[in-house]
């Protein structure tokens, strides 16, 4: 499979930095939202997969050295050795040392066995010196993705927000430990203090066997007498979790916000995952939003499309104003105020305000209107 090149992908060089390579993502992430007109679904995921591994510090540098990230997630396909793609149709994908992951052992007879995980083979040799290295398995919290409403009059002006949502949480009572702060321990039985549990299962290449860390007391090799009875020893309980988010001014539909560490909480201490708000702008009753533009319709007489008038336009956000119409103007006629739209999102200077001109024609009128109206046309003609 042909390596990506996700530089090129979000339009940056090699040396971009972080905050380049954010601004670059957020851009294309709005341009090919698939929710927006002409957003393309495909090219979103394409932008998110590359984002995904350039603002990891761990998975850039990786890519940068070999091409693809070995960790099971984006990053170009898995090594093949010997024809054989052990990334597909074995559990746990492959490490990011480049072989397969979750110590698989692959045996095919004769005393030939083929260790999945290095690692796993000279943890072997040692765990006769009773040297074993155990293997505490605790996860990171998953990232959370939101949707938040705001009205155009907060893209005018900018705004902070405070969000409610329900995740997983760490315990407060246990401070995220699982267990009573004065409980004594007991050797696991599940794994008879090893902390790692073996799994063998068939294949088509015959029986392989799977060391991992043992489920029940999570890699420790021993479990508390006394787990909290808050989160029965998970260490995190579903509970609301408050955030702040600035929502800076002229920002766009569609557009995501990361919050860092405000996802789900991890387990026992591990790190927390991210928030990723996606932001919906609610339609305005007087105005609509072209970019950084307002556009107004304002309807207008007759007698002010043909004399000229000055009429008062509301403004969306702070007083209104005072436009002169000039004398003869069309109906469907643009009226360009300069600066009066919507703040540019991360630069100076605002769009303009649109004013779309609609001469209002009456369904009925009097005799005595209709009559000046047939004096006004003989006087035009």
């Amino acid at each position: 499979m042909e390596n990506k090149d996700y530089y090129k992908i979000l339009g940056v060089d090699k040396q971009a930095s972080e905050e380049e390579i954010k601004k670059a993502y957020r851009k294309l992430a709005h341009q090919y939202h698939p929710d927006k007109t002409g957003g393309n679904g495909d090219k979103f995921k394409e932008v998110n997969e590359a984002y995904q591994v350039l603002s990891s510090k761990e998975k850039r540098q990786q890519y940068d050295q070999f091409g693809r990230v070995f960790d099971g997630g984006a990053g170009g396909a898995s090594p093949n050795w010997g024809g054989f793609d052990f990334g597909q149709g074995f559990p746990g994908g492959f490490s990011s040392q480049g072989g397969p992951a979750s110590g698989w052992d692959f045996n095919f007879g004769d005393g030939v066995n083929v260790g999945g995980d290095f690692g796993s083979i000279f943890e072997g040799i040692f765990e006769g010196l009773g040297v074993r290295k155990k293997r505490r398995t605790v996860h990171s919290g998953s990232d959370l993705r939101l949707n938040l409403a705001i009205t155009l009059e907060e893209v005018a002006t900018g705004s902070q927000k405070e969000l409610e949502y329900e995740t997983l949480v760490k315990c407060q009572a246990c401070q995220g430990r699982g267990y009573d702060t004065d409980s004594s321990f007991k050797t696991c039985e599940a794994c008879d203090g090893r902390g790692e549990v073996k799994e063998t299962r068939q294949s088509f290449f015959g029986p392989f066997t799977r060391i991992k860390s043992c489920p029940h007391c999570f890699g420790e090799g021993k479990i508390p007498e006394k787990i909290c009875k808050e989160c029965r020893g998970h260490g995190r309980v579903k509970a609301k979790k408050l955030t702040r988010v600035n929502i800076q001014a002229g920002i766009n539909d569609g557009q995501i916000i990361k919050i860092t560490g405000a996802g789900e909480d991890g387990e026992k201490g591990a790190s927390s995952g991210d928030l990723y708000l996606e932001v919906n702008i609610k339609p305005h009753s007087l105005f609509k939003r072209q970019a950084a533009d307002l556009i107004y319709e304002k309807k207008i007489s007759i007698p002010q499309a043909v004399l000229g008038a000055e009429t008062e336009i509301p403004g969306l956000v702070g007083k209104s104003l005072l436009v002169k119409i000039p004398a003869g103007t069309e109906s469907g006629k643009v009226l360009r105020i300069k600066g009066k739209g919507l703040p540019h999102f991360g630069r100076f200077g605002s769009g303009d305000l649109l004013i779309v001109v609609k001469v209002a024609i009456p369904a009925k009128v009097s005799s005595k209107a209709k009559k000046l109206l047939e004096e006004l046309q003989e006087e035009i003609q």
